[in-house]
């Protein structure tokens, strides 16, 4: 009488790292953004983009004086 299973284990093709499933009763619902976390961020990109331009127009200063 056949065997309604084969014998061997079949390979499975796309394995996956199983990752814990995030519901909303353990807090994976997203936070409010805060004014004050928006301010920071928008301070920081400015800061970062005075001391690019300070960089390059010092640079360009060095490369055009005798």
């Amino acid at each position: 009488m056949p065997r309604a299973l084969p014998n061997r284990r079949i390979p499975r093709h796309h394995l996956m790292l199983h990752r814990p499933l995030h519901h909303r009763a353990h807090g994976a619902e997203a936070k409010p953004l805060r004014t004050s976390d928006l301010v920071l961020a928008l301070l920081g990109v400015a800061l970062l983009g005075g001391f690019a331009l300070m960089a390059a127009f010092t640079l360009a200063a060095g490369a055009t004086a005798p």
